[in-house]
């Protein structure tokens, strides 16, 4: 637009000064912004080109963006971390049974954090529990086919076993309640290490989690299901 106004201005002066000047003088001037009148029309022209390229640019930018956050989200979405609520007190230390062993020896405890002692009331009224924690002593590399100790050698889907050896090391046992004292929680046998992180407490409810068409699955199918299922249960037996 700048340049616009000088066109007309030198377009002025060339007419008023052409009496004192030769006709020839006069035409290259005239020719001369003309030629300038069509460059400065080119560069407006180029410059509104410019201006779309940039803007349309800066809108792939800010798509960009967005489809980086919205995919930085949904990858948010797939990781997150769990609170320690307290820890798990066992006679084990180095070796621990497959499953609970209600009438195993020894001393366990479910110890909760003292900020969360009070969501302990009324859980005493239950017989049993649900005893969510974090297996922290798992070093064994995560497969999606596991082979249970007890099967011989029997190779099973991950999801289709109790093996503690998951994509998330979460282990989930059920015990009975002896006492609950403060933010102590005294029960029968636990197959966890003595100091396994505890993640969460929830009670065992009758009808509700006790199903009476549960099966043995695959279990079942198994050379010596009997024998097996001593093992499983966690039961001494001398053969």
């Amino acid at each position: 637009m700048h340049n616009n106004q000088h066109v007309k201005d030198i377009k002025k002066w060339i007419d008023k000064i052409k009496i004192s000047i030769s006709e020839d003088i006069a035409k290259e001037l005239t020719n001369a912004i003309q030629l300038f009148d069509k460059m400065n029309k080119k560069f407006e022209s180029v410059k509104k080109r410019a201006i779309k390229v940039k803007y349309k640019s800066s809108n792939a930018k800010v798509e960009k963006l967005k489809k980086m956050t919205v995919s930085r989200q949904l990858k948010s979405l797939k990781t997150f971390g769990l609170k320690q609520i307290g820890v798990i007190r066992t006679p084990y230390k180095n070796n621990a049974p497959y499953q609970p062993i209600e009438k195993d020896q020894g001393n366990f405890q479910i110890i909760v954090d003292p900020q969360y002692t009070e969501g302990l009331h009324k859980l005493d009224q239950f017989h049993y529990i649900y005893v969510i924690y974090y297996t922290h002593r798992v070093s064994r590399e995560v497969k999606n086919i596991v082979s249970p100790p007890w099967t011989g050698g029997f190779e099973v889907g991950t999801f289709a076993s109790r093996s503690p050896v998951r994509p998330n090391f979460i282990g989930l046992s059920i015990v009975r309640i002896k006492q609950v004292l403060e933010n102590k929680i005294l029960t029968t046998g636990l197959d966890v290490f003595d100091g396994t992180p505890l993640l969460d407490i929830k009670p065992y409810i009758k009808d509700l989690d006790s199903k009476c068409d549960a099966n043995y699955g695959w279990i079942k199918d198994l050379e010596g299901f009997k024998h097996l299922l001593l093992h499983i249960k966690g039961i001494p037996h001398d053969y």
